[in-house]
């Protein structure tokens, strides 16, 4: 019997899609009927295995949604909104001019749930992948007070932000993960093909050699030997990490960890601290009560320990403490940023000045990244006379020590 693909709505509205085997497509649309499922689109199809594969396929190919793409998105359904364009239309021109074909698929499924009488922040929520939680949470605001298209304005400039962030930390990273990735790829081939080879002329010296140059050449036999073993174990050990960091203790303990790392540890925890004032103060103008917007931003610092810090916030100011106290218990703010919460509390502007600590921070992270690379290279530079220091001790030592034997005769 031939195969037939169907959209259908249930009870709830959902929309319900499959693929059944039956005589035709009246039979499909009284066995779904049957289910209580009113078929809406019912059409012949292949092969469900058939299918399977080849939608697999299709999705591994397909290509991702990116931050861009919701990013653009937003500063384009704020232009529409404004322009006093209804949201269905403002959707379907959306679907019809994205490039990205999987963001297509997401806005007309966006479509298809408001036809079904969801609101737009469910419809969102259905896609975490895709909207996080903070982004269906300001969704949900903006339609609550009827400002939508000044939330979609806003979120547009946060993820400009969030962007313009991770752009300029890999630009600093860039220096000093190629000088990095350069000095191991000296080492692997310092060990498979330069002190084997003096390893052939230090055999015939019929001497003891020092202790330097047996510790290379017991080195490079062993990466020699069992360079297998030491791949296998620097994968087992790298699943291994980042499976632990993937539980819920592991995460938080790691992301406590990096907050306190040479060099790069007061970047992250300022560029985070960022993150959480400018959502706050987002939220906050946006109408979020204190305690549901501590709530909110607390998943969007993207570390567990500050996120724990910040649903330590929202409790104590959902016991009626105050936010300056709170803040001063949570012990990630500097005293001028105290004084900053402190000086909100009291004037009733603390979205302001929240956008103003987000300000500071953003000021410091800039500079912080701009000397970045000169605070690494002292490091690079030591790291690397060490390596050549040991290489020139443990390689030209027993041809030095030869020489002037040969001299003494």
């Amino acid at each position: 019997m031939p195969f037939f693909a169907y959209k259908a709505r249930n009870a709830r509205g959902e929309l319900v899609e499959g693929v059944l085997e039956s005589a035709d497509t009246d039979a499909v649309a009284r066995h779904l009927m049957g289910l209580g499922i009113a078929p809406t689109k019912i059409s012949p199809s292949k092969n469900p295995s058939e299918i399977s594969v080849f939608s697999a396929l299709k999705k591994f190919f397909e290509p991702k949604v990116l931050a861009l793409d919701v990013q653009l998105f937003s500063r384009q359904l704020y232009t529409l909104l404004k322009a006093g364009v209804p949201i269905m239309r403002s959707l379907s021109g959306l679907q019809e001019s994205a490039a990205n074909i999987a963001f297509r698929a997401v806005i007309r499924d966006l479509r298809e749930s408001l036809d079904s009488g969801r609101d737009l922040s469910n419809s969102m929520q259905r896609h975490k992948a895709v909207f996080s939680l903070f982004y269906v949470s300001m969704v949900r605001v903006g339609e609550m007070t009827g400002h939508l298209d000044a939330i979609f304005y806003r979120l547009s400039e946060h993820m400009e932000f969030e962007r313009e962030m991770r752009n300029r930390v890999k630009a600093a990273l860039r220096y000093p993960t190629f000088v990095v990735a350069v000095m191991v790829i000296a080492m692997v081939v310092v060990n498979i093909f330069v002190i084997p080879a003096f390893a052939k002329v230090f055999a015939g010296f019929n001497a003891e050699l020092p202790l330097m140059t047996r510790i290379l050449l017991g080195v490079s036999g062993f990466f020699v030997s069992y360079w297998l073993l030491i791949l296998g174990a620097m994968v087992a050990a790298m699943f291994s990490f980042r499976t632990y960091i993937n539980t819920v203790p592991g995460r938080y303990l790691w992301d406590r960890w990096i907050l306190n790392a040479p060099v790069f540890g007061r970047i992250i925890l300022k560029a985070t601290l960022a993150r959480f004032s400018r959502s706050f103060a987002l939220s906050s103008k946006s109408g979020v009560p204190i305690v549901q917007a501590l709530g909110v931003v607390a998943h969007t610092v993207d570390n567990a320990y500050i996120a724990s810090r910040v649903e330590q916030m929202r409790d104590g100011v959902e016991r009626g403490e105050s936010i300056l106290r709170t803040a001063t218990a949570s012990q990630v703010f500097t005293p001028v940023v105290l004084q900053m919460i402190a000086v909100g509390e009291e004037t009733g502007a603390i979205d302001d000045l929240m956008d103003e600590i987000a300000d500071m921070y953003e000021g410091e992270v800039e500079y912080e990244l701009k000397t970045l690379s000169a605070n690494i290279e002292p490091i690079l530079i030591v790291a690397l006379g060490i390596m050549v220091l040991i290489l020139a001790l443990g390689i030209f030592l027993p041809i030095w020590d030869l020489g002037r034997v040969a001299l003494h005769k």
